[in-house]
């Protein structure tokens, strides 16, 4: 028995003996499944990763307050490095189902309403999430740590430095920050957003890129996600600040897994998916150099 399995057997919550069952899928924290008579109930299991910025006491009030306003399932229980949620019936997405065009229809108004909505239930003490101070944290650990990357770190940092001038001044929301197609789900009837490890105030861009980057969303559907999410096409100016956050989110996404290559435990391919998100964020600077 593992120690994640018996502390969730100890857990207070239980009406009946606990049988946690492993759910995969989580590339920061341990999943399980406890089924409790007709109930079934997820039981996430992590520390604070202060190396990536993850706070749970940040997660569960973000998640907390997604269930009050509509958009996540119910928070039954929580503890330090605990947090028990009702388990949904239903798929998480893909990329592809992402890029489906009837599903993008329902994720735009979708992320407009965890802009609009979180910030009216969101209690206590809030996080921001900024990702150019992500980017220059990622590079402090990485340099201090002798990441196998390092020379490759002067050009990423000074990528970022002109990103961030160009993304300029910017609307503050609170964002989930962190939408690869598995974080949605579908119970057939509607969607629901999940894990919100990463989630605080930030712009409005960075969730529509972010959501475009993980999904490799196609330029037509770009111009239709800013058209649908803004009310109206969108001009030069606000095109160039979403390109511009848009290798911002990859670039996080990549530096996210080189420190995850120093520091996680977890069993997942960490090379494989920073070579990934490097060869995403070198392609989009590209075409972002040329606009």
């Amino acid at each position: 028995m593992t120690p994640a399995i018996g502390r969730i057997r100890a857990l207070p919550v239980w009406r009946l003996p606990a049988d946690p069952q492993p759910l995969g899928g989580g590339i920061t924290n341990l999943n399980f499944t406890v089924t409790q008579g007709a109930e079934k109930f997820v039981v996430r299991v992590g520390d604070d990763i202060p190396v990536h910025q993850v706070m749970r006491f940040n997660e569960r009030a973000a998640s907390e307050a997604a269930f009050r306003a509509g958009l996540s399932p119910e928070v039954v229980y929580a503890e330090p490095g605990i947090l028990v949620i009702r388990f949904i019936e239903g798929r998480t997405f893909t990329a592809a189902d992402v890029r489906e065009p009837r599903n993008l229809e329902r994720i735009v108004p979708l992320i407009r309403r965890i802009h609009t909505g979180m910030p009216k239930e969101i209690r206590g003490p809030a996080m921001v999430f900024w990702v150019f101070h992500v980017v220059r944290d990622y590079g402090h650990t990485l340099a201090g740590g002798g990441s196998r990357h390092l020379a490759r770190l002067p050009g990423l940092l000074a990528a970022a430095e002109q990103l961030e001038r160009e993304v300029g001044p910017i609307d503050l929301v609170y964002g989930h920050n962190d939408l690869l197609p598995a974080n949605v789900m579908d119970d057939g009837n509607r969607l629901w957003v999940i894990d919100w490890d990463y989630a605080g105030f930030n712009s409005p861009l960075f969730d529509l890129a972010n959501l475009a980057s993980n999904n490799e969303l196609s330029p037509e559907q770009e111009d239709w996600m800013l058209h649908a999410y803004f009310g109206a096409p969108a001009d030069a100016g606000l095109k160039r600040r979403y390109s511009a956050m848009k290798c911002a989110s990859l670039l996080r996404e990549a530096m996210w897994s080189m420190v995850s290559e120093l520091h996680s435990t977890l069993a997942f391919d960490y090379a494989a998916y920073t070579a990934d998100y490097l060869g995403r964020f070198e392609r989009a600077l590209a075409a972002h150099k040329v606009q």
